[in-house]
């Protein structure tokens, strides 16, 4: 079920993002050659053929009379009435709009598509974009008339369009990965999304939960995750009731059981655990006997245009702190002093979002918008291979007043399309060694 929801995910982040790239290329009269969900090979395609046909409709006949005066040898006259038939053919010239399928991944293969073919070609019809349906379910892809660089003659091509649409076309599908993130979110205010309150108020329906669970901690080794909540009512070592009210009680409560063995009682999505452990007496400065951080939330649902604003301006924060992240993260690598973040790959995605699915709807409402965002701020980083490599190349363009060789820009993209795929593999590799272990 996870695996399922995870491609789910998955292929709707990259068919949005395709999306983007689709509309505004058709917007701005740039041929699409297929716009598929899912990848190849194919399942079907339905195609639109346009044109116009010609075709006789009638025929009309006239009769006309025509009158001569014929005089004869003898001097008489004869009036003579001839009556005309004249047959006009007339031609109708019609529009012609006819969807069309393609079965499998050759066009061409049964009687049904020669017949389409071979009448598009007779009435010099124009086939437009195929609409397909792939066998493999993750994300779509959409194939642009030049966007390898040909058909620089041809008006519906991207390589003929100036700067300012390509930019155009490749930053759309970006954006609409910004644009589902902020419809998630507002979606996720209206349903009802949790919100951290003052950890010494006491509300009934708030839920205290962890936030952080510090690596080689207590916590660690207990097995609490983040997210967790933290049952308000605990049994102690004496087998007494106690009733936690709010996060400063809670910390009091582990406080209280310092060197002693601990059993708590979580929440988890569906499930209720019993955990047990014991709280350090001596912890490191910052990190408390547990080694957890918390936060009391509480389920607040907004009105949909106030869901609708504060969706736009928690978008527009997350964009800037993953950003700052990322700035981070670079020069980490930069200044040799390594990754500071943890990096997951599409399997540690993948467990992520069982772990996030295990807590309910609305926290997987929110880390996939969490995800398209990284998704589009990976894409609009100026590395070749990704959208925002190949604004670059447009940018340098510009600024040389013509155009980067097609074969050294190509051969860039291939290049940083391996080394992309390589550091795919690795971090794939560190993540199964982790899950394993």
């Amino acid at each position: 079920m996870f695996v399922v929801i995870f491609i789910v995910i998955l292929g709707v982040l990259i068919f949005v993002h395709e999306l983007g790239h689709f509309v505004m290329a058709r917007r701005n009269g740039i041929r699409a050659y297929e716009f598929g969900f899912g990848f190849p090979p194919r399942i079907f395609g339905i195609q639109l053929l346009d044109g116009k046909k010609r075709r006789k409709v009638e025929e009309s006949e006239t009769m006309e009379i025509e009158i001569s005066d014929i005089k004869k040898k003898d001097g008489t006259e004869m009036i003579k009435e001839t009556i005309v038939d004249k047959i006009t053919e007339v031609d109708e010239i019609t529009p012609v709009k006819k969807w069309r399928f393609i079965w499998g991944n050759k066009d061409g293969d049964n009687a049904e598509e020669k017949k389409d073919l071979a009448e598009a070609h007779k009435d010099h019809l124009a086939g437009g974009t195929i609409y397909s349906i792939n066998w493999i379910p993750i994300g779509g892809f959409v194939k642009i008339k030049g966007e390898d660089g040909g058909h620089k003659g041809d008006e519906d091509s991207f390589s003929t369009k100036n700067a300012w649409i390509r930019t155009k076309v490749l930053v759309a599908g970006v954006a609409m990965n910004f644009i589902l993130a902020w419809f998630l979110i507002s979606l996720g205010f209206m349903i009802g999304a949790p919100e951290s309150i003052d950890p010494d108020k006491n509300v009934e329906n708030s839920r205290i939960q962890i936030s952080e669970v510090i690596v080689g901690s207590p916590a660690e080794l207990m097995g609490i995750k983040i997210g967790d909540e933290i049952s308000k009512k605990q049994i102690n070592p004496l087998g007494e009731k106690v009733n936690l009210k709010n996060i400063t009680e809670v910390q009091n409560y582990i406080s209280s059981q310092k060197g002693k063995a601990l059993s708590l009682e979580l929440i988890r999505g569906k499930e209720i655990l019993k955990l047990t452990g014991t709280p350090r007496a001596d912890a490191p400065e910052g990190q408390g006997p547990l080694g957890v951080s918390l936060t009391q939330t509480l389920i607040v649902s907004y009105p949909w245009y106030e869901a609708i604003f504060k969706g736009l301006v928690t978008t527009f924060d997350l964009i800037i702190a993953i950003l700052v992240a990322f700035g981070g993260l670079l020069k980490g690598l930069f200044s040799g002093a390594g990754v500071g973040a943890e990096v997951a790959g599409p399997i540690g995605i993948a467990v992520l979002t069982r772990e996030v699915a295990n807590l309910g709807l609305i926290y997987l409402i929110q880390f996939t918008a969490l995800l398209s965002i990284n998704l589009g701020i990976i894409n609009a980083l100026p590395i070749p291979a990704l959208d925002g490599g190949r604004i670059f190349f447009i940018i340098i363009e510009k600024i040389k007043g013509r155009p980067v060789s097609q074969k050294v820009e190509q051969a860039f993209h291939t290049a940083f399309f391996l080394l992309l795929i390589m550091l795919m593999i690795v971090i794939t590799f560190k993540d199964v060694t982790k899950f394993i272990k």
